[in-house]
């Protein structure tokens, strides 16, 4: 096991022989690390942290302290990270809050940049990418291969879609739809789909074109967000969706703060 003499480390810590911890770490007694993790230097881990297997972690993160929320009164709440995420410098991951679900996750495979703060109770899926700054605030959502630009902040209870590509310096109050470019020019707006990620990813150009079809019925404007639903679940019984168009119209069907158009 490779710990440097200067790191602390909490008796009943789970930290595996194949970990590296560098200068000045601090792990709590409550934090479990998977195996092959490094943490670089002056890594804070805290309260009931579970890190998967491969995370790098760089100088002055702190991950699973306390939520910045006054209702919090210590309840033993969780932080639970996946696997192979890097996690940059002075990066900020709060545990969860009873009031909301008790859990901030983040997936695996993320990037996750400087100053980046991960607010309690948020949802992170696998494959994200959270760019320098972004300020995501507590019960937020962000799905599986979304990337949300620098300095970014996000509006509690706010959805981002999977796929989305938000650009820098966007203010996120409401959801933004899956597989869309959004970003801010006079004012928050989607500017269509986020193509040149969706064919990094593997989309087909049947897939793209189904997807635009769709995507222009919904975001268009000439109809209520009804009367677009209707539109497209006809398409999708006519064949003329997939499941993506599927998971489209079912994430606006299910939106609670309205979609950026």
């Amino acid at each position: 096991m490779s710990i440097h003499a200067t790191a602390i480390i909490a008796e009943g810590a789970v930290v595996p022989a194949s970990c590296t911890i560098g200068p000045y770490c601090i792990i709590g007694p409550n934090v479990v690390l998977g195996e092959d993790c490094h943490l670089v230097s002056h890594v804070v881990l805290d309260g009931h942290l579970t890190l998967g297997k491969g995370n790098h972690i760089y100088p002055f993160a702190s991950l699973g302290v306390a939520p910045q929320d006054l209702k919090y009164a210590g309840e033993p709440t969780q932080c639970i990270i996946g696997d192979n995420n890097t996690i940059r410098e002075s990066v900020t991951i709060s545990r969860g809050t009873v009031g909301g679900g008790g859990v901030t996750r983040v997936g695996s495979g993320c990037l996750i940049m400087t100053l980046t703060h991960i607010g309690h109770d948020t949802v992170i899926g696998d494959g994200c990418i959270l760019a320098n700054a972004a300020t995501l605030a507590g019960h937020v959502i962000v799905e599986d291969y979304a990337v949300v630009g620098a300095c970014c902040p996000v509006h509690q209870h706010c959805r981002i879609g999977k796929y989305a590509y938000i650009g820098g310096g966007t203010t996120i109050t409401q959801d933004v739809l899956p597989y869309s470019l959004t970003c801010i020019e006079r004012n928050n707006h989607t500017y269509g789909l986020n193509k040149v990620g969706l064919e990094r990813r593997g989309f087909t150009p049947e897939d793209l074109r189904k997807l635009r079809t769709a995507f222009l019925v919904i975001t268009s404007g000439k109809q209520n967000t009804t009367q677009a639903l209707h539109t497209v679940h006809d398409m999708l019984a006519q064949g003329g969706g997939n499941e993506h168009v599927r998971y489209l119209a079912d994430f606006v069907a299910n939106t609670e703060r309205g979609f950026i158009k």
